[in-house]
């Protein structure tokens, strides 16, 4: 599947990714300051792991510009939280359990799974705290909702990853490829099922940025 990828190709990417990010922290410094401190790294850590894709999920969504909020916006606003986390935690178990450890197979998938659910936890529950939840309730609150996001963004994360990535190692740009392809693959298929968590009163998503800003929240 990725015979053709070359270290250009994945260094032309890296560049486009780390510009997407790069102009995503100043427009958040500049036009959206009043976002929490833990939300504005979800959106860099989004942006930088699916570049074009995550910036436009920022732009369409995460600013306080947006025209009006809508159930698609709210959607794609919890995913990202839960992406960025979720990601974080993809990357770190990957790279400690194949470049470290030299293992491969379940071993991976499950301490990677676990880092992820754990930080990509952390992430949602971080923004919510911030927003004004009390700790109880956004503790519940995440438990019940990111419990099947997490779970719906790793198993196909992990499984694309597997399969595209098989038994590379870091020496290979394969094994880069099938991460970069991997966490967004997570993203898209998270996305519906945030859409339907949120249409069904099972999770409320993150606050409307757009209103924040009207009110002046800054993010508390």
């Amino acid at each position: 599947m990725l015979e053709g990828l070359t270290w250009p190709v994945l260094a032309a990417w890296a560049l486009v990714a780390l510009a997407c990010a790069a102009w995503t922290a100043r427009d958040l410094h500049r036009n959206n300051p009043f976002l929490g401190g833990m939300m504005k790294v979800a959106w860099v850590l989004t942006v930088l792991y699916s570049g074009p894709l995550g910036l436009a999920i920022y732009y369409y969504s995460g600013r306080g510009q947006i025209r009006q909020d809508s159930l698609w916006r709210r959607s794609f606003r919890s995913v990202a939280h839960c992406y960025s986390g979720c990601g974080l935690g993809e990357i770190i178990g990957v790279l400690f359990m194949v470049g470290v450890l030299a293992l491969s197979g379940w071993p991976v998938n499950l301490v990677t799974f676990a880092l992820a659910y754990l930080i990509g936890f952390a992430f949602t529950l971080g923004p919510l705290v911030q927003s004004g939840e009390a700790l109880a309730v956004a503790l519940k609150d995440s438990v019940l909702a990111e419990t099947l996001s997490i779970t719906a963004m790793e198993a196909s994360a992990l499984g694309v990853n597997t399969w595209l990535g098989g038994g590379a190692r870091l020496g290979d740009p394969h094994f880069w490829g099938a991460l970069v392809i991997s966490l967004t693959a997570g993203l898209l298929v998270a996305y519906p099922v945030n859409v339907l968590l949120i249409r069904f009163g099972v999770k409320e998503g993150m606050h409307n940025p757009k209103h924040m800003m009207e009110h002046g929240h800054g993010g508390h």
